[in-house]
């Protein structure tokens, strides 16, 4: 026995005594870079534009909005069309029903003066959504709720794709209340109007979900997969719903 932890005690502290911190550059700068996220609309759907800094993955602040900035929507014949912000770093503008026949670019001015360019682009409309389609896999694949976009673009205008969802579903809690306090008495709760055992969960998509149909013999994309929930989520113990928006990309 006295010989057994004789050998491991050393050990121990080798193993301790190699690990040291590593900050690279790249995640310890103090740079701090604008960030762009969103798409110009070219229809009669909102166009919504999100500003933001970057920040050190060290920091305890995630979210760095920009604020305070101009934003328009440029066409090449000198048209312009500004951007209202909304909220903290968030820009928006109602329908710009955009002409195809134009091309159209993104001006952005910071707070601070300085001006950013998107190269001018070619109007894409996107073809409408096909079908949302679902499957429940088990055994050899992942169980769960597995949901699928299909479409195809008969002009053969648009080979690629993005795709972006909301999710909704139900919350049931798992015991019911019965009672409700109205500051010194505690009453009957009305089920109909007071009811808090069930209640709706929204989410939107996190990841880039990306198609292309260039390299197939047909403009058609199948069961292009959206999302996979797994089996013991809460999103699918009830009621489920998702919005699904399909982007055209050049």
């Amino acid at each position: 026995g006295i010989y057994k932890y004789t050998l491991i005690a050393p050990a121990l502290m080798l193993f301790g005594s190699c690990r040291k911190p590593y900050d690279p550059p790249a995640v310890s700068a103090t740079n701090s870079y604008l960030v762009v996220e969103g798409v110009i609309n070219a229809g009669s759907d909102s166009t919504f534009i999100k500003l933001s800094r970057t920040v050190k993955v060290s920091d305890k602040v995630v979210a760095n909005p920009e604020t305070g900035a101009s934003l328009t929507v440029e066409s090449d014949q000198n048209t312009s069309y500004p951007l209202t912000e909304i909220s903290k770093g968030n820009y928006a503008s109602p329908g710009l029903n955009l002409d195809n026949s134009h091309k159209y670019r993104l001006r952005i001015k910071t707070a601070n003066g300085k001006q950013y360019l998107s190269d001018f682009e070619a109007v894409l409309n996107s073809p409408p959504i096909d079908s949302i389609s679902y499957d429940i896999k088990g055994a050899l694949a992942q169980p769960g709720v597995h949901v699928y976009v299909s479409t195809h673009d008969p002009s053969n205008k648009v080979v690629y794709y993005r795709w972006d969802y909301q999710e909704t579903w139900i919350i049931n809690s798992y015991y019911p209340s019965y009672f409700v306090s109205n500051g010194d008495t505690v009453l009957g709760r009305n089920q109909i109007t007071q009811n808090i055992t069930d209640c709706w969960q929204s989410d939107t998509s996190s990841t880039i979900v990306l198609g292309s149909s260039a390299k197939l013999t047909q403009n058609v994309i199948a069961n292009q997969p959206v999302i996979s929930i797994p089996s013991y989520s809460e999103k699918v113990g009830d009621k489920y719903s998702i919005l699904v928006r399909q982007y055209a990309l050049s």
